[in-house]
C-alpha cells in the first residue's frame, strides 16, 4: 500500500472543489439501517476507510449492501445475523474502528443483545465509552465488559424510556442511546443531549422512517419508543471539517479556491472562526468563496488581549476543526491561544510546525500559543507521520504551503476522513504524489 505522500509545497490552488459527505453523519446513520428490515437508501456517502469497513462489517452481518451509485448505497437489514460479532474475524475488524461503536443500539434494541470489542480509532487521548453504557443500562439493559479480552456484552429482553441526564453531550453517545430508545417502550427524555448537524439528521432520518423524536436541535430530547421503523431515502451533509480543512488551505497557500454545496447554514461557528484569524469569506449562494490573501491579521479581544479559541459542545466550535485552526494560524499576522478541552493528545503534531518554522509554544496537552509569522518566511519542508485524521490534514496544508519538498508517512490515517484527498487537490495545482 502508498502510504506515503510526497509534497512540492508553495504551489498557488485555483478553482472548485465540492466537499465529501460528512464521515461523522455517515457512521451514525450507516448504522441506523440495523433497525429496520426494509430498505434504507443513504446518498452522498463519503467513499473512506472508516465509511467503508463500517459497510464491510454491516455486509459480515447478513446486511445486504448494494452500491447504486459511486456514493450512493441501498441496505437491507432483514437477515442479520447478530451474533456473528461473537466470531474472531469480526472481532478483529471491528476493533480496528472506532464507529463500530455504533451499531451496538440498533442491535440491543431490534435484538435483545450486542456484542462488541474494544474499538479503536485515533489516539488523542481519552476517549470514553461511559455515555454510550450508561445509556443503555438506564433503559434497562444488562451491561457486561471482560476486561481480560476488552469485550462488551449488552442483553435486554425489552428497553424501557426513561429519564436520562447524559454526564456529557457525547455525540456518538447520544446517537446510540436515540437509536436503542426508538424502539424501547414508553417515553424517553435525553437531556444534556449532544445537538450537532450529525444528531439532527440521524433524528431527522429516525423520523421518517416512523421515529417519535421532538426536541430535535436542542439539548433535550423526547424519544416516544414505537413497535417498528420502516425504510427511507437520505442524504449526508457536506462535511463541516472538509469545509473548514479547505478554508484553512487556501489560506496558507493564498490561493483563489471556491467551495461547491457547502450547506453554509449547517456549518455554526466555523466560518466566523476562520474570519477571526483575518480570512476573507464570501458567500456566493450555498459555496464559500476564498480569494487569494497574501496576508491575513487575528482579531484581539476588545480590550487588547490575545484571542482565544476553544472547543465546546454544539453550537461552540467543534474540536475536530482545531488543528486546521491552528496550523492557519501560523502564517498569519498576530497570535492566538488554541485551548483544545476535549482531548489531551490532539496538539501534540506541534512540534512538528515548530521543525518547520512555525512559532508555537505548547503550554500544556491542552493549548498552545501561536505566534503568526505573517509570511515573513515560508515554512520548511520536512519528513514527518500523520498521527491521526485531523492533525494529518494540519500538516498536508502546511506541507503544501512550504518551501521544498515535504514527506508525509502513515497517510491512511488522512485517508480514514477525506476521501481521494490528493486526486481532488492536485487538480487545484497541488503537487501531492504517492510514494
Amino acid at each position: 500500500m502508498k502510504d506515503t505522500f510526497e509534497v512540492i509545497g508553495s504551489q498557488k490552488l485555483k478553482g472548485d472543489i465540492t466537499p465529501q459527505g460528512a464521515k461523522n453523519e455517515a457512521l451514525q446513520v450507516i448504522s441506523a439501517v440495523l433497525l429496520t428490515d426494509e430498505d434504507v437508501v443513504i446518498k452522498n456517502i463519503p467513499n473512506i476507510k472508516d465509511v467503508n469497513v463500517l459497510i464491510e462489517l454491516l455486509n459480515n452481518m447478513g446486511v445486504k449492501v448494494t452500491q447504486n451509485s459511486p456514493d450512493t448505497y441501498t441496505f437491507n437489514a432483514g437477515a442479520v445475523d447478530a451474533d456473528i460479532v461473537l466470531s474472531p474475524e469480526f472481532k478483529q475488524k471491528a476493533a480496528h474502528l472506532r464507529g463500530s461503536i455504533m451499531i451496538l443500539g440498533p442491535l440491543l434494541t431490534r435484538f435483545g443483545k450486542a456484542h462488541m470489542p474494544m474499538p479503536g480509532g485515533d489516539k488523542i487521548g481519552r476517549r470514553r465509552l461511559d455515555t454510550h453504557f450508561q445509556g443503555f443500562t438506564e433503559l434497562g439493559a444488562v451491561f457486561h465488559y471482560d476486561s481480560i479480552n476488552s469485550f462488551y456484552s449488552l442483553y435486554a429482553e425489552q428497553l424501557r424510556g426513561k429519564f436520562i441526564h447524559l454526564e456529557e453531550p457525547s455525540v456518538t453517545g447520544t446517537a446510540n442511546i436515540i437509536m436503542a430508545a426508538v424502539l424501547a417502550e414508553g417515553v424517553t427524555t435525553l437531556y444534556n443531549a449532544a445537538c450537532e448537524p450529525y444528531i439532527q439528521q440521524l433524528c431527522l432520518m429516525l423520523n421518517r422512517m416512523g421515529a417519535k423524536i421532538t426536541g430535535i436541535a436542542s439539548n433535550k430530547l423526547e424519544i416516544e419508543g414505537v413497535k417498528k421503523l420502516s425504510g427511507t431515502e437520505h442524504t449526508l451533509l457536506p462535511d463541516m471539517i472538509e469545509v473548514g480543512s479547505f478554508i484553512g488551505l487556501a489560506a496558507m497557500t493564498q490561493s483563489e479556491i471556491t467551495i461547491k454545496n457547502c450547506r453554509i447554514d449547517m456549518l455554526g461557528l466555523i466560518p466566523n472562526t476562520f474570519r477571526k484569524l483575518g480570512i476573507q469569506i464570501e458567500y456566493k449562494g450555498d459555496d464559500i468563496f476564498i480569494p487569494a490573501q497574501e496576508h491575513y491579521e487575528i482579531d484581539t479581544f476588545i480590550d487588547g488581549s490575545i484571542l482565544t479559541i476553544y472547543d465546546a459542545p454544539w453550537p461552540g466550535l467543534t474540536p475536530d476543526i482545531l488543528s486546521v485552526l491552528l496550523v492557519t494560524a501560523c502564517q498569519a499576522k498576530g497570535s492566538v491561544l488554541i485551548h483544545q478541552k476535549m482531548f489531551e493528545s490532539r496538539l501534540f503534531f506541534v512540534d512538528k510546525l515548530i521543525d518547520m518554522g512555525a512559532k508555537i509554544i505548547l503550554c500544556d496537552p491542552h493549548r498552545a500559543t501561536v505566534i503568526g509569522i505573517d509570511r515573513s518566511y515560508p515554512l520548511r519542508a520536512i519528513n514527518m507521520t500523520s498521527p491521526d485524521i485531523r492533525a494529518g490534514v494540519s500538516l498536508l496544508i502546511a506541507a503544501l504551503s512550504a518551501e521544498g519538498k515535504s514527506i508525509i508517512s502513515n497517510t491512511h490515517q488522512i485517508e480514514r476522513g477525506y476521501q481521494n484527498i490528493d486526486g481532488r487537490l492536485n487538480a487545484l495545482g497541488a503537487q501531492i504524489t504517492r510514494i
